[in-house]
């Protein structure tokens, strides 16, 4: 795979992808950027929102106590939306939702659809099953829209387009013209803007995710920034959100505080620009709306994870901020984690959605910091649950190759065992902490290289510090 290949490809090796993104310049100048605004941004937010803590702790709670009667809540939804003249399908995994879509479009006779941003989508492979069933399909968030013309997938949870800088979009959206654009950020977005309202204006259908569901109401909440979640909804006749069955809240009076902290966590506003709340198909004196509205409910994996010991990652609400403050991701971005959830909640859900053995680098992409932790909205555990997948996948028998286990075993064995640990970092400390040049170690010998690849590797000191101590305790 080569620099810019980020193709749609859900599994590869993590390690070669991540070097990959090291090596490359104009990745590295996106994440810097990405450190300097959305990161600053959501910690500004916090400052200056003197409620913080506590309504995020509230919004914990309430996605704590909707998962914990999730059956009760689907089955007050699929009522609510029925009573609104809404039809609800029901999706085990991403092929189940794939087919139901792709059914209720032929059977209208659609050609062309329009779809506003969802990584749920992204998740089941939606488009692709899409035109393989010859629909014509139109992504019209604009960074979705840009990632959809270089066919490659969203580096990022909220800027999908990231990694791309501004002379490759500017060639992606003249080829799309047929002529060469202007190369500034306004006559290219005017270009998309006149792109998209024509395909807005023939599409049959339209197809959204969900920031939330309400089960008492019914509702299907967007949130967007552009405006072309509500355009995808308002214009052709049949639409269609599919949606994780972990995004339900009970009562429409929980969803001011999810309003509160989303758009803070996600860019740094006190709101996003368009907050629509969907309730069903048009009523016959209403001039907009779709005449049909489909919700599929995916669960892919969901009820999996809520029967065991990290359902907790089921409370996330897509913010990205926890990427926006990791800074693994800030040097790697979002493709080299393989999936399409990137970051460290990415590195949580997707070895729990696809496997843990199929993605086994993924638990250990985290310094394990806690900054994820800080800036999640809905305050994730997530470095606890990081350390619980590693031991989960440590567990697995032949996982850890012979010389790794070996070594592991004598790690183990050294802190169990008073006397080998102390000669242990005697021999540490008079030899390699004597001998290694200002504290650090440019290069790790053997299979222990990959530390030192990128970095220097601190030595350990000169000295045991209870020699120190008992030197010291003597004057």
């Amino acid at each position: 795979m080569s620099q810019t290949d980020y193709t749609r490809q859900t599994h590869h090796e993590f390690l070669v992808a991540a070097e990959q993104a090291l090596d490359d310049p104009k990745l590295q100048a996106s994440l810097t950027n990405l450190g300097d605004t959305l990161a600053q941004r959501n910690r500004e937010a916090w400052a200056a929102f003197p409620q913080s803590d506590a309504v995020r702790e509230l919004a914990r709670q309430i996605k704590d106590e909707t998962l914990a009667h999730l059956d009760e809540y689907l089955e007050e939804f699929e009522v609510s939306v029925r009573r609104r003249g809404g039809e609800v399908h029901y999706a085990a995994d991403g092929a189940e939702a794939c087919t139901a879509i792709t059914e209720i479009l032929r059977s209208r006779g659609v050609k062309k659809v329009v779809k506003s941003k969802s990584m749920t989508t992204e998740e089941i492979h939606l488009n692709e099953a899409l035109e393989a069933a010859e629909f014509e399909v139109v992504e019209t968030d604009l960074g979705e829209f840009i990632v959809q013309l270089s066919k490659q997938r969203p580096s990022h949870l909220v800027a999908p387009a990231l990694h791309l800088r501004m002379p490759e979009i500017h060639e992606l959206l003249s080829g799309d013209a047929g002529e060469t654009l202007p190369n500034t950020p306004e006559d290219m977005a005017l270009y998309a803007r006149r792109r998209l309202r024509a395909d807005f204006a023939t599409a049959d259908a339209g197809i959204t995710g969900g920031n939330f569901a309400i089960a008492d109401t019914g509702s299907i909440v967007l949130i967007s920034n552009e405006g072309n979640a509500r355009l995808t909804v308002s214009l052709p006749r049949i639409h269609i959100a599919i949606v994780g069955i972990e995004k339900l809240i009970p009562k429409f009076a929980d969803l001011p505080v999810f309003l509160k902290v989303l758009a803070r966590a996600a860019t740094g506003q006190k709101m996003s620009v368009y907050t629509s709340v969907i309730n069903g198909p048009k009523l016959p004196d209403e001039l907009e709306g779709p005449e049909e509205m489909h919700v599929v409910l995916l669960d892919n994996g969901r009820t999996r994870i809520l029967e065991g010991p990290l359902r907790e990652s089921l409370f996330c609400i897509r913010c990205g901020a926890c990427l926006n403050a990791c800074p693994i991701y800030r040097n790697i971005g979002g493709h080299a984690y393989g999936g399409v959830y990137s970051g460290p909640i990415g590195a949580i859900i997707t070895p729990l959605y696809d496997g843990l053995v199929a993605n086994h680098h993924l638990p250990h992409a985290s310094s394990l910091c806690g900054a994820c932790q800080a800036a999640c909205p809905v305050k994730i555990a997530i470095p606890e649950m990081l350390i619980r997948l590693r031991d989960q996948l440590h567990a697995e028998p032949g996982e850890l190759g012979w010389a790794e286990g070996k070594a592991y075993g004598l790690w183990a064995r050294s802190m169990r065992v008073p006397w080998i640990y102390r000669l242990g970092t005697w021999l540490a400390t008079r030899t390699v902490g004597r001998l290694s040049k200002n504290g650090w170690i440019r290069k790790l010998p053997g299979a222990l290289h990959g530390w030192t690849k990128s970095r220097d590797f601190p030595a350990p000191a000169s000295e045991r510090f209870r020699d120190w101590w008992k030197r010291e305790g003597e004057l």
